[in-house]
């Protein structure tokens, strides 16, 4: 379909092409939440299994969970790199890939030198190899699915489709955790940690199959086109998009942002910039969501809730993240980026200092799933969905691939360091653990606060004009 044949149309989701494209794009983000939350229905059959069968310690148990996080750190740095030489299309393919063998791998990490059941270092080492591998998936899918949105979409309802990807993470991990507790259900624990255990892992390769086969029917990003002088490309999608009259101008800004002085080196708008997206991926950490989420069933065992309650609760708490993350999504075009931000950093300090309260009075019972859903809650509505939403729109054209790269490998060197540091620190102390991530929750505010422009209803080139001046 030519350009000349799409005056009218609607850029909303009423549009049957932008839908398809998000909702594609979404499934990287559902991807990228099942596989870093399959692990906290599996992770005390991998700790029985490959960890205390081998006398191995509390901290080995830590790396081994959080693993995927390495190779997140390796995938988001790859992003910058995969995204601006190959596309982002292309490069989120490889991302499908890499989950599907990720999926395989983990369920199987005896394959192809060891016989299931048998417990060794070369099955830990080939555990953690194909965890690592699913990790690379999520860090280039966290850092391309957002960006590739943010490329496509109209400016007045981007964080709206943006946010529909934290939408999708969340949604991710509330259906791992119903297939966990489904695969668990019923089921005796020596029975899951043989068998259960595995069929959770394997059961990503579904979505990640779904998401490589739908990436070869959708278009490339207009701007990577027209970043590579393809501008005919960029205005067919633009048009099928925002309509003819409102693509030419949308291609006209782009490439006025190409031609104005830079370099295209990281630094060559400043380096403020580039500060505060590394800010937001890390202090999107170090506020502790994804202890939360990988260790949610520990966490309320330790409480004093039975097993199989601690598994309902991860999903009740898992009900709770999807509701709130609707609430983003609703409300991220209309009050803007920061006021979310600020009342989410307000949430999340009060719901952790209650909690480090409990811990350390030794207070258990329902008061700490209440807390926790109030820090959660807090997390979905702003810090989860407008941090992602931020970085996609923050950086200008020419330097995207690369800032969105450095922000997201920030971000999981973050996000590593916080889950892995978790059982030594629990051992410490549980109110300190959860004071410090209330402190951050407070330091995260005063950042807000002073550092972080709005960037509601602006579009990618009015953005970038912020920091040309």
């Amino acid at each position: 379909m030519t350009p000349a044949k799409n005056k009218e149309v609607k850029p909303n989701l009423s549009n049957p092409y932008l839908a398809a494209i998000t909702f594609t794009a979404t499934l990287g983000g559902l991807l990228f939440g099942y596989d870093t939350a399959v692990i906290s229905g599996a992770e005390r059959s991998i700790q029985t299994y490959l960890i205390t069968s081998q006398g191995l310690s509390t901290w080995i148990h830590g790396l081994t969970i959080s693993s995927a996080l390495i190779g997140c750190i390796i995938g988001g740095a790859l992003s910058g790199l995969f995204s601006t030489k190959f596309g982002r299309k292309k490069s989120l393919i490889v991302a499908a890939f890499l989950f599907f063998l990720s999926a395989w791998g983990s369920a199987y990490p005896e394959f192809p030198f060891s016989t299931p059941g048998e417990a060794t270092m070369a099955v830990l080492y080939s555990f953690n190899f194909y965890r690592i591998i699913g990790g690379i998936g999520v860090g280039m899918a966290s850092a391309i699915v957002p960006m590739y949105i943010g490329e496509v979409a109209p400016s007045h309802i981007r964080g709206r489709l943006v946010s529909l990807n934290q939408f999708a993470i969340i949604f991710g991990m509330l259906v791992v955790y119903f297939v966990n507790w489904g695969i668990a259900n019923g089921q005796t624990l020596e029975w899951i940690n043989t068998i259960g255990w595995r069929r959770m892992f394997l059961s990503e390769a579904i979505p990640a199959g779904l998401f490589g086969i739908l990436l070869f029917f959708v278009p490339e990003s207009p701007r990577y086109l027209s970043l590579k002088q393809k501008d005919q490309e960029a205005l067919n999608i633009l048009a099928r998009i925002n309509g003819i009259e409102r693509a030419n101008e949308i291609l006209q800004e782009i490439k006025a942002t190409l031609v104005r002085h830079s370099s295209g080196k990281l630094f060559s708008y400043g380096k403020i910039v580039v500060i505060i997206g590394i800010m937001l991926s890390v202090f999107q950490q170090f506020v502790g969501i994804n202890v939360a989420l990988y260790y949610a069933p520990r966490i309320f065992e330790s409480m004093g809730a039975a097993k199989d309650a601690s598994m309902l609760q991860t999903v009740v708490m898992g009900l709770v993240n999807v509701i709130f993350t609707v609430i983003a999504i609703l409300t991220v075009d209309k009050y803007g980026r920061k006021v979310l931000l600020l009342i989410g950093s307000v949430g999340m300090a009060f719901g952790m200092f209650a909690i480090a309260m409990l811990s350390w009075f030794e207070v258990i019972g329902m008061a700490t799933l209440v807390f926790i859903i109030i820090y959660t809650a807090s997390f979905m509505m702003s810090w989860g969905p407008v941090t992602w939403v931020l970085i996609s729109e923050i950086f200008p054209n020419k330097i995207r691939g690369k800032a969105v790269a450095v922000a997201v490998m920030a971000q999981w060197a973050a996000n590593y360091l916080i889950s892995s540091s978790y059982p030594a620190m629990m051992e410490l102390s549980g109110a300190f653990t959860y004071g410090f991530y209330g402190t951050m929750s407070i330091l995260s505010f005063l950042f807000v606060w002073k550092m972080v422009p709005e960037t509601k209803g602006k579009t990618l080139e009015e953005i970038e004009s912020i920091w040309s001046k």
